[in-house]
C-alpha cells in the first residue's frame, strides 16, 4: 500500500491571536514540490480571517474525489478503445448534519462532460463507465458523503 504526504504551514506572524480574528491563510506543501495557498472557507470563517483565494479543505475533498474518478475513468476509457480529447467536471458539494449534529460534506456531485475522437460511447456505456471508475475510486471509498456522478458528452 502506498504513503502520501502533504505539508501544512501556518504561522501567526506580528498579528494578535486570542481575539481569534487570526489569518487562516497557510500553505499546502507535496512530496513531488507543489505548493498550493490553503485557508478556511469564507462560508465558516469570514474574510479577512479566510482567503477566499486560497483553497479550503472542503473545496480540497471535492476536488480529490473528482480526480481519482477522473483518473480511473480515463483509464477504463482507454482499455474500451474510446479517444478522450477533453473531461471537465463541474463537481460540488453540500453539507448536511451527522447523527452527533456535527457538520460534513453529505453529498458531492460529480458534473463530468467528455469529449471523443471517434467512436462515442451511448449513454449506457458511458455511464457504466463512470459507474466502474466509481467503484475503483480510493477516495470516494475513504468518505461517508453520498457520491452522484451526472454524466454528459460534450
Amino acid at each position: 500500500m502506498g504513503q502520501y504526504e502533504a505539508r501544512i504551514a501556518w504561522s501567526r506572524g506580528d498579528q494578535p491571536f486570542l481575539d481569534k480574528r487570526y489569518s487562516r491563510a497557510h500553505s499546502w506543501s507535496f512530496d513531488g514540490g507543489a505548493t498550493a495557498p490553503g485557508s478556511s472557507s469564507p462560508v465558516s470563517v469570514p474574510v479577512p480571517m479566510s482567503d477566499p483565494s486560497a483553497i479550503d479543505p472542503e473545496e480540497a475533498m471535492i476536488a480529490s474525489l473528482s480526480s481519482c474518478h477522473m483518473l480511473w475513468f480515463l483509464a477504463f476509457a482507454a482499455n474500451a478503445g474510446l479517444v478522450i480529447d477533453t473531461y471537465v467536471d463541474e463537481a460540488f458539494g453540500k453539507m448536511g448534519k451527522n447523527e452527533q449534529g456535527r457538520s460534513y460534506i453529505a453529498e458531492v456531485t460529480l458534473n463530468p462532460c467528455t469529449s471523443f475522437t471517434g467512436r462515442v460511447p451511448s449513454q449506457e456505456e458511458l455511464d457504466a463507465l463512470h459507474h466502474q471508475a466509481h467503484d475503483h475510486c480510493e477516495m470516494a471509498h475513504s468518505v461517508r458523503a453520498t457520491i452522484t456522478t451526472v454524466a454528459t458528452i460534450g
